[in-house]
């Protein structure tokens, strides 16, 4: 249920004390996560000189609990209460990134150490941010979620604008392993943040509980049998496979084949971050103007050709074509992550919101790890350029879902559930109201 400070009254959300302890611990948080992103990978290649599988297998370990837990995971949320987990995850995250700093300190750093943290860390965040991504349902009101969405994505772009720069520049200052230890202090924080929310929710009943498979069957049946949810899942895990592969080498890319500088490196992640912050500003007014449907797919479509910036790099001036490309690609993500994660949170029944966040998970963030390893191999094996290309015809054979689809078509999307039921094409369509042309 949503908070009581807003009731039957449509008000903004600055003024709703809950959220904005929500938006301030995840934004702490995100700080903090971009400041191990930037740190962790120089770390690897700067301290302990990895190569393109080393990195590949880092990077692969970071996310494959979302592949061997993605699915329990959201059945167990939904039996806690997610602001628990969520206090809990960033507490404990922030202990084990804390070993990193210490056994550098110790002179006992190795890969192998990196490779048991990212893991353990992946893990823990699995829970972390399916309950994240379910507690905003419970504490404002239904039609007050695509503005917290847009919010949080704000404050987050913000971080991605800011966050890389500063950790550049912690990095040349204090070195990686510390930068790192900035880190477990702002995820510290953002657990006192959340902490101060004084929702109550309501523990779910153990009365008549299904069983744990059957929950999880519930969770996937309601993704999969829904044929929008089920293109945006194809898209987005086909394309977050791409990316993994790519971004496992991008490091290595920038640094050895590019030639450029942490500090470069930074900038170009922190203009990238302004992309994503304009998108995040800007998703409700995109929607509106080409349609709440029609945005996913071109945003979709957008993502994938930006992506060919990446190796286009290595024949034209780098900065320039990284700067132009890193901007336009997080517009798109953040854009295409608004539009269509507001969408399954208002279509979805709260109770069933932590299994079929997790479903979604699984389904679109296990294809990652397995990215990852694939494009550590293939740089290794075919070059990191080759690789970088190839990976670039993935991304777009990933916008085919939803470009050649109802969504094209569309200027609302359905906002119940009617539309599971008989012909999934035809019933969307005509619930979303399409523009005739």
């Amino acid at each position: 249920m949503a908070s009581v400070e807003s009731p039957g009254r449509r008000t903004t959300l600055f003024r709703h004390r809950d959220f904005r302890f929500l938006w301030m611990g995840d934004t702490v948080s995100v700080f903090g996560m971009q400041f191990v992103g930037f740190a962790l990978p120089l770390v690897a290649i700067k301290v302990l000189h990895a190569d393109e599988l080393q990195m590949g297998i880092l990077a692969a370990l970071e996310t494959l609990a979302f592949l061997l837990i993605g699915l329990p995971a959201g059945a167990w949320v939904d039996r806690w209460r997610k602001k628990r987990v969520i206090v809990l995850g960033d507490l404990s995250r922030a202990t084990l990134l804390l070993t990193i700093p210490l056994a550098f300190l110790a002179g006992v750093l190795s890969m192998w150490m990196l490779y048991v943290v990212a893991f353990a860390v992946g893990c823990i965040t699995v829970f972390f941010d399916v309950a994240n991504q379910s507690y905003l349902p419970e504490i404002v009101e239904g039609e007050q979620i695509s503005e917290g969405n847009s919010k949080l994505q704000a404050s987050q772009q913000t971080a991605f604008v800011a966050g890389p720069a500063a950790a550049s520049a912690l990095v040349r200052l204090i070195g990686g392993p510390f930068t790192i230890a900035v880190t477990a202090a702002c995820m510290a924080l953002s657990s006192l943040f959340v902490s101060r929310i004084r929702h109550v929710e309501e523990r779910p009943s153990a009365v008549d509980r299904p069983p744990l498979l059957v929950q999880i069957r519930e969770g996937l049946s309601f993704v999969l049998g829904h044929d929008l949810l089920r293109r945006i899942v194809m898209c987005t895990g086909i394309g977050n496979f791409a990316n993994s592969a790519a971004s496992a080498l991008y490091f290595l890319y920038a640094l050895r084949v590019l030639g450029l500088t942490e500090v470069s490196l930074g900038v170009l992640m922190s203009v990238a971050g302004v992309g994503g912050l304009v998108g995040a500003v800007g998703a409700d007014r995109f929607a509106r103007t080409v349609g709440e449907g029609r945005a996913i797919p071109v945003a979709g479509l957008a993502i994938a050709l930006t992506s060919f910036a990446w190796p286009l790099a290595s024949m034209l001036p780098p900065l320039p074509v990284l700067f132009i490309g890193g901007f336009i690609l997080s517009w798109a993500v953040v854009t295409y992550n608004v539009v269509q994660v507001s969408f399954r949170q208002r279509l979805c029944p709260k109770p069933l919101l932590g299994r079929m966040n997790a479903s979604i998970r699984f389904l679109v963030w296990g294809p990652m790890p397995i990215g990852a390893f694939i494009g550590g191999f293939l740089g290794r094996e075919l070059g990191i350029l080759p690789t970088l290309w190839l990976m670039c015809g993935v991304a777009l054979l990933a916008s085919v879902p939803v470009v050649f689809s109802p969504l094209i078509r569309m200027r609302e999307l359905p906002t119940h559930l009617d539309a599971l039921s008989g012909s999934m094409e035809e019933e969307s369509v005509d619930e979303a109201r399409p523009e005739r042309s």
